[in-house]
C-alpha cells in the first residue's frame, strides 16, 4: 500500500512554485497500490485530485482533497510491424524521457514534442502540442482506471475526444478517471513536420536532418525562448493561441496588417496568442513579484514569493488588456484549482 501524508505541502509538484498544501497526499507505483488507495473507507467520499509534475496547475488556495501522484513506470513495445510499432507507456513516467527513447530507437512522430514538461499520464489530458504536432496524431490508445467503478477502460484516440489542448479526459470524464497507461502509434520510417515556427530554417543551419538534431533543435527553440522552472518558476504558455472565425479574421487583418496567424480546419484562423500579447506592449512586464516572460509574452512567471491568486491576477490582466484591444478573450491553458 502507498503511503498517505497528511497536511503535505505541493509546492514541489507545481513548476510555478507556489505553496499550497493537500489535506491528503499518496503517490501509488501500481494499479494494485491504486485500487486499494481509493478502497480505503477513509477516502470514499473525499474529493480526490490527480497530479503529474504540476507543469500545468496553478494552485490559488489549499487542497481539501486527496492529491494523487501516480509513479506507474514502464515502457513496453508491445506490437511491430515493418512500417509502425505500438508503444505502452505508464503514467508516471516523465514524457521528455519518453521522446527521448522514442528518438534513441528511431521511431518518429513525437520529436516535435521533445522537452515538453510533464508526465505521459497527463498528456492526453490536455493533448499536448508543439511545432505543428499534437498527441492526437499518434496516441492509438488510453488505459484509464474508473475512480468509481476501479475498472480499467480502454479508449481509443476517437474516443478520447481531441481537441486543441482539450480531450474528454479535461471536462466530461473530468475527476472520474484515472490514466494509468498511454498506447503511442510510432512510425519506423521518419516524415518529418518543419513548417511550423522557425523549425525548419534552425534545422537548415545544421544541414543534416534525422530524429536527433529534429528533437536537439526543438531543445535548443524551446531553451531560447522559454525559462527553465527551476530558475524562474512557471507553467510554460499559459494562454491558447485563439481561434477565430473568417469574418473575425478578415476585420482583424485590415486593422492590425501584422497579425500573426496560421490556418486552421474549418476556414477558421489560429492567432499566435504571444504575439497579441506583446503587441498590447506587456511583454516584459512586471508587478511586484509576477510578471510576463522578456523573450516569450505566453508565459508568466513567479519571481519569488508569489501566491496563486497573484499568478492569477497577472492573468486576468493580460486577458483583458489583450480583449480590451483585439476583442478577443483569451484562454487560459493552465488549470486553476
Amino acid at each position: 500500500m502507498s503511503q498517505v501524508f497528511n497536511n503535505f505541502s505541493l509546492k514541489e509538484f507545481n513548476t510555478f512554485n507556489i505553496e499550497a498544501i493537500a489535506k491528503y497526499f499518496a503517490a501509488p507505483q501500481s494499479i494494485d497500490e491504486l485500487i486499494f488507495l481509493l478502497q480505503e473507507k477513509e477516502f470514499l467520499k473525499v474529493p480526490k485530485l490527480i497530479i503529474g509534475s504540476g507543469s500545468n496547475l496553478l494552485f490559488t488556495k489549499d487542497i481539501e482533497a486527496l492529491v494523487i501522484h501516480p509513479e506507474i513506470k514502464g515502457i513496453e513495445l508491445i506490437e511491430e510491424n515493418q512500417e509502425h510499432v505500438i508503444v505502452k507507456v505508464a503514467a508516471g513516467e516523465v514524457w521528455d524521457n519518453f521522446v527521448e527513447w522514442s528518438v534513441r530507437k528511431g521511431y518518429s512522430g513525437i520529436e516535435n514534442l521533445s522537452f515538453i514538461p510533464g508526465r505521459v499520464g497527463a498528456a492526453p489530458v490536455q493533448n499536448i502540442g508543439a511545432y505543428g504536432v499534437e498527441l492526437k496524431d499518434v496516441l492509438y490508445k488510453v488505459d484509464a482506471l474508473s475512480i468509481e467503478q476501479l475498472e480499467l477502460t480502454s479508449f481509443t484516440n476517437q474516443e478520447c475526444a481531441f481537441a486543441y489542448r482539450n480531450s474528454i479526459f479535461k471536462n466530461k470524464l473530468r475527476g472520474k478517471y484515472i490514466i494509468a497507461h498511454v498506447y503511442f502509434k510510432l512510425s519506423k520510417k521518419h516524415n518529418f513536420k518543419l513548417n511550423y515556427g522557425n523549425l525548419k530554417n534552425e534545422l537548415q543551419k545544421i544541414g543534416q536532418i534525422n530524429l536527433q538534431t529534429v528533437r536537439d533543435t526543438v531543445i535548443n527553440i524551446r531553451r531560447s525562448k522559454l525559462p527553465e522552472p527551476e530558475e524562474l518558476p512557471n507553467a510554460g504558455s499559459f494562454f491558447k493561441n485563439p481561434v477565430i472565425s473568417d469574418e473575425t479574421f478578415k476585420q482583424l487583418i485590415t486593422e492590425f496588417p501584422s497579425l500573426v496567424y496560421y490556418p486552421a480546419d474549418n476556414s477558421m484562423y489560429k492567432l499566435a496568442a504571444g504575439w497579441l500579447i506583446d503587441y498590447c506592449g506587456l511583454k516584459g512586464y512586471r508587478k511586484d513579484k509576477v510578471g510576463v516572460h522578456k523573450n516569450q509574452a505566453l508565459v508568466l512567471i513567479n519571481y519569488g514569493g508569489a501566491s496563486g491568486k497573484d499568478i492569477l491576477n497577472l492573468a486576468e490582466h493580460v486577458r483583458k488588456t489583450v480583449f480590451n484591444t483585439f476583442g478577443i478573450k483569451l484562454e487560459f491553458e493552465v488549470n486553476v484549482l
